[in-house]
């Protein structure tokens, strides 16, 4: 029921639907908060609410209720608050690899390596975490790092602070990361590097600092665009290089350091020039 015109909330009747597996209301004009009924439907598989007007806080029962959630959980460009709960990282379906009696057909349309892709007969391929574009703050939770199979995490478009896990090498198949246009601080975790399957990254317009690692599958993310918009970061694939003590950043001196220096200038100055007159006074006096 994507792409019409559907307003109001989410019915609590929903919660009667308990063996519904696919929900997809993408795009429409849905407002309120998800309803707790919600979680009755302990069978989904993808839930995909994107593009909505939807409030309120993400649930917790969301990763307690929801633990088939196999493919996506898409809540992006809504007006969502509050913080990513951590049992988030407890869908257990998106911690193993799906069997194959469970690759069943479907048709969606998801954005994942950085653009709009349409999936019909491969969607068991699609894993998909997309919190993209609301107002979601505090820290990304390391529970998160968790879901080993996760194919496409997309953060970006938020308010997120404080530093990337350093576990976020355990997403082993991860593809797509973008954790774009937040607040996240510090350096980029050495672990990223171990990420092999990773071909679409965007860390632009955070806070992070240090130099960018270019072992492993970072010699092939060599768009300067992916960490523009990060002033203290340095290193391949951007002009500025890194100091060469210690991958430190000088200190900017300030104003009153270079005063002192323009003191102790004028001391030299003074002394010298008093010497001279001093020398010249006493063989003057002597002729």
């Amino acid at each position: 029921m994507s792409n019409n015109s559907l307003s109001g909330s989410i019915p609590e009747s929903i919660g009667s639907l308990r063996t519904l597996r696919f929900l997809v209301l993408r795009n429409n004009y849905l407002s309120g908060e998800l309803p707790l009924s919600l979680k009755n439907c302990t069978f989904m598989e993808s839930l995909d609410l994107g593009d909505n007007n939807l409030s309120g806080n993400i649930p917790a029962w969301i990763g307690a209720s929801m633990p088939g959630l196999l493919h996506i959980l898409d809540l992006s460009h809504n007006d969502l608050s509050g913080f990513i709960p951590p049992r988030v990282g407890n869908l257990s379906d998106m911690k193993v690899e799906p069997p194959k009696s469970v690759q069943h057909e479907g048709r969606l349309r998801v954005v994942t390596k950085g653009s709009e892709r349409k999936y019909f007969t491969t969607l068991y391929l699609v894993n998909l975490l997309d919190l993209s574009s609301t107002n979601l703050s505090a820290e990304i939770p390391a529970e998160l790092t968790s879901l080993v199979h996760l194919g496409t995490l997309n953060l970006s478009h938020n308010h997120l602070v404080g530093k990337i896990p350093e576990e976020i090498g355990n997403f082993e198949w991860l593809e797509t990361l973008d954790l774009s246009k937040n607040k996240l601080s510090g350096s980029i975790p050495p672990s990223m590097a171990s990420l092999i399957f990773m071909n679409h990254l965007n860390l632009s317009y955070n806070n992070l600092s240090g130099e960018i690692p270019n072992t492993n599958q970072f010699q092939t993310l060599n768009d300067p665009s992916i960490y523009e918009g990060n002033l203290a970061l340095c290193g391949d694939p951007l002009p500025k290089k890194c100091p060469e003590n210690g991958g430190r950043s000088p200190v900017p001196r300030g104003d009153d350091e270079d005063e002192d220096e323009h003191d102790k200038l004028w001391l030299f100055v003074s002394v010298a020039l008093g010497f001279i007159a001093g020398f010249w006074g006493f063989f003057g006096s002597s002729c």
